[in-house]
């Protein structure tokens, strides 16, 4: 049991190498789409049915591009399908929600301050959240407010951000900013699986039967894929604050990831208007530049972390009592906070940190129990931790560290050994 947490952290980064991977095929495919379709021009030579054309040169040839607003006359041979870069990508996220944050909701899930959930509860919230999210989105798209694109734009910036402040008052601010990326890469995969995907198919299928498909199709898809177009910045600041406390550990986080969609926005309006050509709206960097300053001004509200009393007061779960308990905590206690506290504190007095990296807290004996895996995997079986050293940990402590861990790991049911 004490090598399967080096096991988990592995199969943590492998599907995180996965979940990037395939994250950058679908953003790459999906703006390269959209610039295409901004940049069609119209020609006197175009084939009947074809909307635009647009000649590229790419890798030392010249490519010639025509697309047809419905579909063409016949169904050609060879025809490419998009939607596994988005599948994969969702998949492999979901994995990762599951590997970081249910596995781990003790630790990176649930507050206790905010919420104090059981774990099965957390998990609920954060799964049915993911699902009705794409439910309330569908049905607003599916109503009338389909043919107001500007103003449905704005009650999906609202609903975002109602969705920013709930999962602020129940998780952690790190899970919180997490699952609104979640929420929101939902309903993008959700717009390719759900609509646009089976609306291509229905134009196939005319195609191939001899039927003249009906533009609708076309045009509902147009407006899933623009959504998913201004909303994936957003969701990559999102997956990347987790590393970032003055982004996720903010009083306000909500309030920044809410300035974070405006962002998105502010972005592709830009590019998406040089690709069509209709302007080079330039304001667009003093908008962005200015929302970047009032995200940084907003991360300097308190952090929300609980005092030393809040600390030792708040019962230890199961999994944490075994490590507080296990022979060689005095030590690890000794250990830990004269290493590490400089810069995991409340308070750290590090030259240059003004927030605990990652905002985990090693100053009382049970900050240190609920962190024991990642003292273990960061300063025993690695060196990752002090950074270059700098606080001169022993070679002894960090087997101290070892033996500490491993010996608690030992008493763990396998279901808990990751945690």
């Amino acid at each position: 049991m004490q090598d399967f947490a080096i096991i988990w952290d592995w199969l943590d980064f492998a599907v995180r190498w996965l979940h990037v991977i395939t994250a950058m095929a679908w953003i790459g495919s999906s703006f390269y789409f959209v610039a295409l379709d901004l940049g069609l021009r119209k020609a006197p030579h175009l084939p009947p049915g074809a909307h635009g054309e647009e000649w590229q040169v790419h890798g030392g040839g010249f490519y010639h591009i025509q697309k047809y607003l419905v579909a063409p006359d016949n169904m050609p041979e060879h025809l490419i399908w998009f939607k596994w870069e988005s599948y994969t990508t969702w998949l492999s996220g979901a994995a990762l929600l599951m590997i970081v944050y249910w596995a781990g909701a003790e630790l990176y899930m649930i507050d206790p301050a905010k919420a104090d959930l059981a774990i099965w509860q957390g998990i609920l919230i954060s799964a049915a959240s993911l699902t009705v999210g794409w439910l309330v989105y569908d049905f607003l798209c599916k109503s009338g407010l389909g043919e107001k694109p500007t103003f449905l734009m704005v009650l999906l910036f609202i609903l975002l951000v109602i969705m920013a402040y709930g999962y602020n008052q129940v998780f952690t601010g790190r899970a919180s900013l997490l699952h609104l990326g979640a929420f929101t890469a939902t309903i993008m995969t959700a717009n390719v699986f759900f609509i646009i995907m089976p609306n291509q198919r229905i134009v196939v299928k005319d195609l191939q039967e001899g039927r003249t498909p009906d533009p609708k199709y076309g045009k509902i898809a147009k407006l899933r894929s623009t959504h998913n177009n201004y909303l994936t910045l957003p969701v990559v600041f999102l997956m990347l604050s987790n590393h970032y406390p003055l982004a996720f550990a903010s009083e306000y986080n909500w309030l920044i990831a809410a300035l974070v969609f405006l962002m998105g926005v502010s972005i592709r309006h830009y590019f998406n208007t040089r690709h069509a050509g209709t302007g080079n709206p330039t304001w667009t960097w003093a908008v962005t530049a200015l929302l970047f300053i009032a995200i940084m001004w907003l991360s300097t509200a308190p952090l929300r972390n609980d005092t030393y009393e809040e600390s030792e007061a708040r019962p230890l779960t199961s999994t944490q009592q075994v490590f507080a308990a296990a022979e060689g905590f005095d030590e690890i206690t000794s250990i830990i906070p004269g290493r590490c506290a400089m810069c995991h504190a409340r308070e750290p007095f590090y030259d240059g940190i003004h927030r605990a990296p990652k905002n985990i807290l090693l100053e009382t004996p049970n900050d240190i129990a609920r962190a024991a895996r990642q003292i273990y995997l960061q300063a025993g079986v690695s060196v990752a931790m002090p950074p270059a050293n700098v606080s001169f940990m022993e070679e002894d402590e960090r087997k101290a560290i070892i033996r500490w861990y491993r010996d608690a790991a030992r008493d763990l049911p396998f279901s808990l050994a990751a945690k």
